[in-house]
């Protein structure tokens, strides 16, 4: 099978897919986006983080990516095909805009105007929702959210669409079904060259992390489907 690349969401870090590396038993790595864990302090900008993607990329490889990873992994397989040999994307089709961008900046701006920056409110937030040994990976790995107006910024004008619609192979569209972030999921859907949506009942935004067992199967049969050229998943319901 053809090796994997995670790239994780808003404000955390690769520390996030910790228990995905464990599970799949596969040649996988997860990547630090600017701004976030080990690149903290780097301005984001969707460039350079389409550039991280494709950096840890020696050879054709699944790229696998959660809520802003997604959008990222998008622009990086629009940006270079011959390095992506297939996408998962999970919890990322929203249409980006000013739906998406004022509850960002507002969270943002509530957040930072606590004495910790809202340190111990996250802390909370992540422990209360993810497996305690996952959620201690993610705390450890850094909560970045001084990276909220630059990835906004970012966002601004990006036509995801259009990069998906530019991506050539296959992809796979993943999304809980209490999932706010699926609204667009069936115009996503439409612009994917080779597209396959799959939801998976009763489960939220962070259904890697909180069902990562059910994800690891699905990213596995990603894999094999990527590795022989066919865009067929299973392990969760289709919607």
């Amino acid at each position: 099978m053809i090796p994997v690349v995670f790239v994780h969401g808003i404000r955390l870090s690769g520390a996030a897919w910790a228990e995905q590396l464990h599970l799949l038993g596969h040649p996988a790595t997860a990547v630090d986006l600017p701004g976030h864990g080990t690149r903290r302090g780097e301005r984001f900008t969707l460039a350079a983080a389409a550039d991280a993607v494709a950096e840890a990329i020696d050879e054709p490889a699944l790229v696998v990516a959660h809520s802003l990873g997604g959008y990222v992994a998008i622009a990086a397989a629009a940006r270079y095909p011959d390095r992506v040999a297939g996408l998962v994307v999970a919890g990322s089709t929203f249409l980006p805009g000013r739906a998406l961008e004022i509850p960002f900046r507002l969270a943002h701006r509530s957040l930072m105007r606590l004495p910790d920056r809202g340190e111990r409110l996250s802390r909370w937030q992540f422990e209360s929702v993810l497996p305690p040994k996952l959620a201690e990976a993610v705390i450890g790995g850094g909560i970045a959210t001084e990276v909220i107006p630059d990835i906004a910024e970012a966002f601004a004008d990006f036509d995801v669409l259009a990069d998906l619609a530019a991506y050539p192979g296959p992809t796979w569209l993943v999304n809980g079904s209490r999932d706010h972030f699926r609204r667009h999921e069936r115009r996503f859907l439409d612009a994917c060259a080779d597209g396959s949506l799959v939801n998976v009942p009763k489960a939220g935004h962070y259904l890697p992390m909180v069902r990562g067992k059910e994800f690891a199967r699905l990213v596995l049969d990603a894999a094999r489907s990527s590795a022989s050229g066919k865009s067929e998943a299973s392990g969760a319901a289709r919607g």
